[in-house]
């Protein structure tokens, strides 16, 4: 942390500023930039939980995500380092601060790291609508990570490919897709059914 700004020391207005909102609360911090974790760290968790995300653009998914993955005990998630939401102000409010208790990480080209996650001893299972296996048919224990794709965009196809099995999550109503942050919080807590749930972290 470099500075912190306290309402007494500079008006609302000032702090609503420095913030780039008015929802400061009457203090306002100067950070350094965020220190995102090493891929290959997270695969060396033994039995771990990785969530990667396929082109996530919108901070408030990647925070909510982020959230989902940190209480349901996950070892980090997993983002491209470009055309993808990274680790901002706005995702870590959206995230309610779990960004501060998970790793992150960003890696150039995800599905080499897919490739390199399966290398590791993982299992790569993949969202996509309508795919045949539903999620609480797929072994979501040991080493696992779990892929989403963007939003409206879903999996690119080299991800897809990349992928061990591609699983769905029911739909019985007239649309045909659930918000990424919410696929994602179904499958974690899936995972974490599977796993024990009471168990620790995974």
């Amino acid at each position: 942390m470099r500075r912190v700004w306290e309402a007494g020391e500079l008006t609302s207005a000032e702090l609503s500023k420095l913030a780039g909102s008015p929802d400061h609360q009457g203090i306002v911090a100067e950070v350094d930039p965020y220190p995102y974790a090493d891929p290959n760290e997270i695969l060396r968790v033994e039995g771990g939980l990785v969530v990667a995300l396929d082109q996530v653009q919108d901070t408030r998914n990647l925070g909510a995500i982020c959230r989902t993955a940190e209480a349901a005990g996950a070892a980090g998630v997993v983002i491209p380092s470009r055309r993808s939401a990274g680790v901002t102000a706005a995702t870590a409010k959206a995230s309610a601060g779990a960004v501060e208790h998970l790793r992150v990480a960003r890696v150039t080209n995800l599905a080499d790291w897919l490739g390199s996650a399966k290398d590791a001893g993982a299992w790569i299972y993949g969202a996509a609508a309508g795919a045949p296996t539903a999620h609480t048919k797929a072994d979501l224990t040991g080493k696992v990570v779990l892929v989403l794709g963007g939003e409206g965009q879903g999996l690119r196809r080299r991800v897809a490919e990349t992928c061990d099995l591609l699983i769905s999550l029911p739909i019985r109503g007239r649309v045909d897709s659930l918000n990424v942050g919410a696929a994602a919080a179904a499958l974690l807590y899936e995972a974490l059914r599977q796993r024990g749930g009471d168990q620790g972290r995974i």
